[in-house]
């Protein structure tokens, strides 16, 4: 059972959970590489495979990874806080305010591959188009955004594990990130790809297991007509402030509203600035990056939408309960540090639950952790080391410093994470205020990949521009709205959505009139394509050596799409330009589905949801969220059905081989 302040494991178990999980991901990473490098051409002492995946990794398994590297601690734990506090709405918003930009991925993938299908990072394209200058503002950029990123998955996941187990929060923050700093230096991207696959593989049947044991098991709840009873109930005692008649069963949400506005701002400049997202772009076969990137946006919509609808409604709806272990339901500290799913899990299915809930959420910040480690470290070494330092480094030493670089970064991302601790940051607060420091160079990147004409002065100065702007607006809502600056004040909805908003449309809006002003005529994409010709040189290598390991043993896939993609054909490269065409109809229809034609109806029709709706809204999330798994778990597995059959038949050559040796040498 939970005490009153809702631990219900012991201290010991927290650190059992942490180092535990942690090594075993390790030693299971020391084994795939040594198969991998044992049994394929791609070996794990290569840079370029340590730092892209060789540009070989099939859709379902960049989609799975999609799903893994997008699932923070914030995904499963802001998603439920929002709808603890306005209700049905909150998770959709959620999902819908980060879905779009994983759409705009997918026609930022191809674009990539057709300008620089070589880089190992998108700042080399900036670097290429505009110089030093320009890649020093971005560069910083990135930083600024990973490293927040990285602290708020550490912030959100240790607040976790230090209220089901009362592990000392600091403590937690050292040690996460230290298993998955060994298994990213064994492995590199590919392994990074294999353990989200993983996580992704126990997140999904974790949420399944929330969502058939709250609705059709627990007398708490009583099903979907319980749990339409119990919001109904607390909507008129607890009324939801924002809401349409304060109930919680409606999309007519002022707050959500504006949570969604603050989401979609945000995102834009996670997922344009986060190098793990264009690591996935790099590592991807070209010919499949937009079903990729759709195939994983669709799929991770289904995570937040499904957790908020089992977790963060049954927070709601048992707040005033005997059983809800945070008595007399949650206080704005506890809301804000993301403890309505622990409270919700602890209420329904205890002890169970609770250590189900510590493992998925262990597992989303150990993925997408990882994710940030080999992004950075990719940042580090090639734009910083490589582009700055020692131009001419031998591919053995830009892998001995992508090896520092991930302890290093380890290290960082838990000193940040602690010093937020230190101040009283919360995770909902950094999560708010975040986008108003980074989403200013989203438009400016989305340009530099899509506009021949654009300029490095335009990037720059739209970039500086848009912080600014963006920073003026927060502070001056913050002030005159609400009467002071404070931590309060800053992180109130108005404020941190008029600042984010103020960062993204200035900083596009500034770049586009500057290269309108004074467009560049001259460039063309020659310089990308020409970044890293090592790289070029590596794949016609690998090509060849395919071509003989051919002679002895049959092909696997990987290895057909290593030789076939060797270089570049005019075919290959209109077949991309089709891609890109198809990748923006399909992201655009898709966007406006998700984000206007479903929501903004029933905002501005004032519906509060019957009984027969809810039900429907309910059932249609779980379906998605099956869908989603079948994509993420079972399509990998098929795609690379042929490759495991050649390792396996390799690795049972081997075996029977040591065995047949040594039989002979007992009988001699």
């Amino acid at each position: 059972m939970a005490t009153s302040d809702g631990i219900v494991f012991s201290q010991g178990t927290g650190y059992g959970y942490v180092l535990g999980i942690g090594f075993f991901f390790a030693f299971v990473m020391m084994g795939i590489s040594a198969l991998q490098n044992r049994y394929t051409t791609y070996k794990t002492s290569n840079a370029e495979e340590y730092n892209t995946a060789s540009r070989s990794v099939k859709p379902g398994l960049i989609a799975s990874g999609i799903v893994s590297a997008w699932t923070w601690a914030a995904t499963l734990l802001q998603s439920c806080t929002i709808t603890y506090e306005y209700g049905i709405c909150g998770g959709y918003y959620y999902a819908a305010g980060a879905t779009l930009e994983v759409f705009l991925m997918s026609i930022l993938a191809v674009r990539v591959k057709m300008i620089a299908p070589y880089c190992h990072t998108y700042l080399e394209v900036i670097h290429a188009r505009y110089g030093s200058t320009a890649h020093f503002v971005f560069a910083t950029f990135a930083t600024v955004q990973i490293l927040i990123a990285s602290s708020m998955l550490l912030l959100g996941g240790s607040a976790v594990v230090n209220a089901l187990t009362g592990m000392n929060i600091y403590a937690a923050n050292f040690l996460i990130p230290v298993g998955v700093m060994i298994y990213v230096i064994l492995g590199g991207l590919r392994a990074t790809f294999l353990c989200d696959y993983t996580h992704t593989s126990i997140l999904m049947i974790v949420l399944l297991y929330f969502f058939f044991y709250t609705y059709t098991r627990s007398d708490l709840i009583g099903g979907l007509d319980g749990m339409y009873r119990l919001l109904q109930k607390a909507g008129e005692e607890r009324p939801a402030a924002g809401n349409e008649g304060g109930s919680y069963l409606t999309m007519k949400s002022n707050y959500g509203l504006c949570f969604m506005i603050i989401q979609l701002s945000g995102a834009f400049g996670v997922v344009t600035l986060d190098q793990g997202y264009w690591q996935r772009a790099i590592a991807s076969q070209a010919k499949t990056t937009v079903y990729a990137y759709l195939m994983g946006g669709i799929s991770w919509f289904a995570v937040p939408l499904t957790m908020s609808m089992v977790m963060g409604l049954t927070a709601v709806a048992l707040a005033d309960s005997p059983y809800f272990p945070y008595l007399g339901g949650l206080t704005a500290t506890e809301v804000g540090d993301g403890l309505a799913a622990p409270a919700a899990v602890i209420a329904v299915l205890g002890r169970s639950g609770a250590a189900a809930l510590l493992l998925i959420l262990f597992m989303a910040v150990t993925s997408a952790a990882s994710s940030e480690m080999i992004g950075m470290s990719s940042i580090l070494t090639y734009d910083i080391y490589q582009i700055h330092i020692n131009p001419h480094a031998s591919p053995a030493r830009l892998i001995r410093v992508s090896h520092f670089m991930v302890g290093a970064w380890a290290i960082l991302m838990s000193c940040i994470s602690s010093l937020w601790i230190g101040i009283g940051v919360s995770l909902n607060w950094l999560y708010l205020f975040a986008g108003i420091l980074y989403t200013p160079a989203a438009g400016p990147i989305i340009m530099t990949m899509l506009w021949r004409k654009h300029t490095g002065a335009a990037a720059v100065g739209g970039a500086l521009g848009g912080l600014c702007m963006g920073i003026m607006t927060w502070l001056l809502v913050a002030r005159f709205h609400y009467g002071e600056l404070t931590i309060t004040s800053t992180g109130n909805t108005y404020s941190t959505m008029a600042g984010n908003l103020a960062s993204l449309c200035c900083g596009a809006i500034f770049s586009a009139l500057i290269t309108l002003v004074k467009p560049d005529n001259e460039f063309d994409w020659s310089q990308t394509k020409n970044i890293n010709p090592h790289g070029r040189a590596l794949d016609r290598e690998r090509a060849r050596m395919t071509e003989e390991f051919a002679e002895k043993a049959q092909e696997s896939p990987l290895e057909k799409t290593a030789s076939a993609e060797s270089d570049e054909q005019p075919e290959y490269y209109e077949t991309l330009g089709k891609s890109l065409t198809s990748a923006a109809w399909v992201s655009v229809i898709l966007s406006f589905i998700i984000v206007f034609l479903i929501p903004i109806p029933l905002f501005l029709s004032h519906y509060i949801f019957s009984l027969r709706f809810f039900k429907a809204w309910i059932i249609i999330s779980i379906i998605w969220l099956i869908v989603a798994a079948v994509i993420t778990i079972i399509l990998p597995v098929w795609e690379s059905r042929e490759a495991m059959l050649d390792i396996g038949r390799g690795l049972c050559r081997d075996l029977f081989r040591n065995r047949r040796r040594a039989g002979s040498r007992t009988q001699a």
